[in-house]
């Protein structure tokens, strides 16, 4: 079974309080060129579930300002996508949980999608996150690629998406979907408005088989709160990469316990 699929199925055996899986981002070779491993590795052992690793590209469209800059920071520091699956080449010695590569499709086409998908599998990846593979190309064109190499490949929904589309994503998904919080770029808030909390219902009430997990705009412990009450979990980069950028590697327990520990 997937690493993701394993940890999302642990998760929800808790009967009728499941516990909420976190997720964090970080941009690969950020803050300097040789953290990334250490960067995983600090995660889990502060109890993160599973890590999205950030695969720096020139034109970060879905991305706000502080991952684009994190990016433009791990390109200017040399890091490549060779460079990425070397460092995460003996990862799995060390780390269990669940490892996605998020990025953007033309860094992954130039390398080769079968080259790209089965370098994923020989590292130790679970899945990949790529915003602008649009979900019908991939079904028709690289799905057995993915499949041949054990790869999940998660899509994103936002308020905008239709049901009828969520439908149609949710029938060839496998692990989770993205469920984006807004229509706009990624970025911490201090909490979800109204609207939002409608969405969250929206797609809940879809009963769809695929479990969700809401990224874009949680920073804190209430913002994880809300976005997981009608989710199996939530996803954190921004705020993450901010801290990276003010303090050290050794703080990062700090930053999850802050997630995860209610402050009142």
């Amino acid at each position: 079974m997937n690493r993701i699929e394993q940890s999302l199925s642990m998760h929800n055996s808790n009967g009728k309080d499941p516990k909420k899986l976190l997720s964090i981002y970080f941009t690969a070779g950020y803050p300097n060129l040789n953290d990334t491993s250490q960067v995983i590795k600090q995660l889990q052992a502060s109890g993160v579930d599973m890590i999205e690793i950030g695969l720096p590209f020139s034109d970060p469209l879905a991305d706000g300002p502080t991952i684009q800059a994190s990016s433009t920071k791990a390109l200017n520091n040399g890091m490549t996508t060779e460079i990425l699956f070397d460092q995460l080449k003996s990862i799995r010695d060390e780390v269990s949980i669940p490892l996605l590569i998020m990025g953007y499709f033309n860094p992954i086409l130039q390398y080769g999608i079968e080259a790209f998908c089965k370098k994923c599998s020989e590292t130790g990846i679970d899945g990949l996150i790529i915003p602008d593979l649009p979900v019908d190309v991939f079904h028709k064109e690289y799905l057995p690629i993915f499949e041949k190499y054990g790869l999940y490949n998660v899509f994103l929904i936002t308020p905008q998406t239709t049901d009828e589309r969520i439908k149609y994503i949710d029938t060839i998904s496998k692990g989770f979907i993205y469920m984006v919080s807004s229509a706009s770029t990624t970025g911490a808030k201090n909490s979800f408005d109204q609207d939002q909390q409608q969405y969250f219902q929206r797609i809940k009430n879809l009963s769809l088989k695929t479990p969700q997990i809401v990224g874009f705009g949680i920073s804190n412990h209430e913002t994880f709160e809300q976005a997981t009450r009608h989710a199996n979990g939530a996803i954190i980069g921004s705020a993450f990469v901010k801290f990276l950028k003010e303090h050290s590697l050794e703080e990062i327990p700090r930053f999850v316990d802050n997630i995860l520990v209610d402050p009142n």
